[in-house]
């Protein structure tokens, strides 16, 4: 969500007339820094500090389990969950094999054994996955859990920048906008479950922006983990084939830290090819924010 939110802010400062104009990236390079690297890990060191943990009597949890309790609080079964994964991974096969990202997609130059090769597609996408072998994949973080590797979004390394700046501005310098921003929400939940923040936060940017679910062409609804999709489907009642029509987190990756302008870059792509007027982004982050 943090590229997400440099957007919003980026773009409100372009409102306020501080900028003129701004880029909002974000990069994550999980192979180098893996997840949690950051955090003293091992016996006497919770998640979070002690103040915290005593204020929600040692509750806080990892978001793998914040994903299984969201299932059972909702009563998401395993081949719903595993559904949306295959959807994933189905959907970003086929917007890969008709070009839809060749526009969004700078190719990254690396050197291999067999010499340079430029990398061009997105590299996490199960072409031939079904939802049988997905049914086949163990629990990932509880024994008798609904959450697997196979519907959780992958670990993976990725950057993705926008650019913002007023009407006015893009005429002078010859740029034809993609899209404006309409309106912004934050919203906050409870820490333990805290991946359920996307729901209100939907709520609170449409009732702002004076519009409803069915007036949304297109929506990018972050896959950090299936349930995290499914729970904002049930509560939200908005059309699954209007969400991450070309594929989520689950199949693409989520490079953390990049993610938010990645979904807004396909998000913004994908209403130009199909003409569509209004859409809307939406992402959970560990803590119980979301965008």
């Amino acid at each position: 969500g943090s590229s997400q939110q440099a957007a919003h802010f980026a773009a409100q400062g372009v409102i306020a007339g501080a900028y003129d104009v701004a880029i909002a990236a974000g990069v994550e390079s999980m192979t180098r820094i893996p997840m949690g690297i950051q955090a003293v890990q091992g016996p006497g060191h919770p998640l979070a500090g002690k103040e915290l943990q005593a204020r929600y009597e040692n509750q806080l949890v990892p978001q793998g389990l914040s994903a299984e309790m969201i299932a059972e609080k909702w009563g998401i079964s395993r081949e719903w969950l595993d559904q949306i994964s295959y959807d994933s991974h189905a959907r970003a096969a086929r917007a890969t094999d008709e070009g839809r990202f060749e526009r969004e997609i700078v190719g990254v130059d690396v050197e291999t054994d067999d010499g340079p090769m430029t990398v061009t597609k997105d590299e996490g996408i199960r072409w031939e996955t079904t939802t049988e072998k997905l049914g086949t994949l163990k629990p990932a973080f509880k024994p008798d859990g609904k959450i697997t590797a196979g519907n959780s979004s992958q670990i993976s390394d990725g950057a993705a920048a926008v650019l913002i700046m007023g009407e006015d501005t893009a005429e002078e310098l010859g740029y034809t906008p993609m899209a404006r921003f309409h309106t912004f929400a934050l919203a906050g939940v409870d820490p333990i479950m805290m991946l359920t923040g996307p729901i209100p936060a939907t709520d609170k940017v449409l009732t702002k922006a004076g519009l409803e679910i069915g007036d949304i062409d297109l929506f990018e609804v972050n896959e950090a983990f299936a349930s995290v999709v499914a729970a904002w489907l049930h509560e939200t009642g908005a059309d699954w084939d209007k969400v991450n029509v070309n594929g989520g987190a689950i199949a693409l990756g989520h490079p953390l830290g990049a993610s938010g302008a990645k979904l807004m870059t396909t998000l913004l792509h994908e209403l130009e090819r199909t003409g569509g007027r209004y859409g809307l982004q939406t992402m959970c982050e560990g803590g119980g924010m979301a965008n």
